[in-house]
């Protein structure tokens, strides 16, 4: 989360509900209604076969233990609020233990379009879908599991793996480019631009990944085009550690994004 924010988490009860009032399930009403024709049409099949076992509520924000007790039968993950953005290693603990951490607000309508920290719109709308499928789960576990035995030092480094694949990858379906990270369905300007002309598509590949710089303010010039899910699932059996030293020992890409200005 930024430095300073005017966001506060919110406190579930005992059974691990939230309240919502109705301005705050009227913005999640109006979020999900304005992105699901974009969804529909850019977002790959395991997202939206995801979205559709999930079967949301439009009218109101979700809850956790719901939307739990859906992953628990489907995969045997759960959706936990957290109280605000968590740290990478607390982060890659949660998902080795197929938890996923959710940030408990909803933005306000003035960040409608974007807001920089994760909201439970990204959190849920975004990031629960791919979990309902065993492979998509057994990935990221590995990516957590994976965090579990690395040095602190090599966290931003390994982060990049799930940044560029489950947050902000993108797939050939078809013959068609499609969304599949959860960042972009959660986006209402970065969907269309990720699958235009404008930036740069790269081929996946986990040692190119880890040494490619990211700014989470901006729109991406640079995403991973997987042209075979099979590939992405096979990165999970892969000794990551010894890909992170690779990575480490050639250095980082030049960034393809300006330095982010002084605040």
């Amino acid at each position: 989360m930024p430095k300073s924010t005017e966001y506060e988490a919110k406190t579930p009860d005992a059974q691990g509900f939230i309240t919502y009032d109705a301005e705050e399930n009227a913005v999640w009403h109006d979020l999900i209604t304005q992105q699901l024709p974009a969804v529909r049409e850019n977002m790959a099949q395991p997202y939206l076969k995801g979205l559709d076992l999930l079967d949301m509520p439009t009218d109101r924000v979700p809850q956790c233990p719901d939307i739990s007790a859906k992953l628990g039968d489907l995969t045997g993950w759960r959706v936990e609020p957290v109280p605000a953005l968590i740290g990478f290693g607390k982060f890659f603990g949660m998902l080795a233990d197929r938890t996923f951490p959710a940030a408990s607000f909803i933005r306000k309508r003035k960040h409608f379009d974007y807001i920089e920290e994760p909201d439970i719109f990204h959190e849920i709308f975004g990031h629960t879908p791919l979990l309902t499928d065993p492979a998509f789960a057994a990935f990221s576990q590995a990516i957590g599991e994976a965090g579990t035995r690395c040095e602190k030092a090599d966290y931003s480094w390994l982060i990049r793996l799930y940044w560029f694949s489950i947050e902000f990858g993108l797939m050939r379906e078809n013959g068609q480019l499609k969304a599949l990270g959860s960042g972009l369905a959660s986006s209402v300007t970065e969907l269309p631009w990720s699958i235009s002309g404008q930036p740069e598509h790269r081929p996946f590949d986990v040692i190119d990944i880890l040494r490619t710089p990211y700014r989470i303010d901006i729109h991406q010039p640079v995403y991973f085009v997987i042209d075979n899910l099979d590939d992405l699932f096979a990165a999970a059996k892969r000794d990551l550690l010894a890909d992170v030293a690779k990575a480490r020992a050639l250095g980082l890409h030049e960034p393809k994004y300006p330095p982010k200005e002084a605040a």
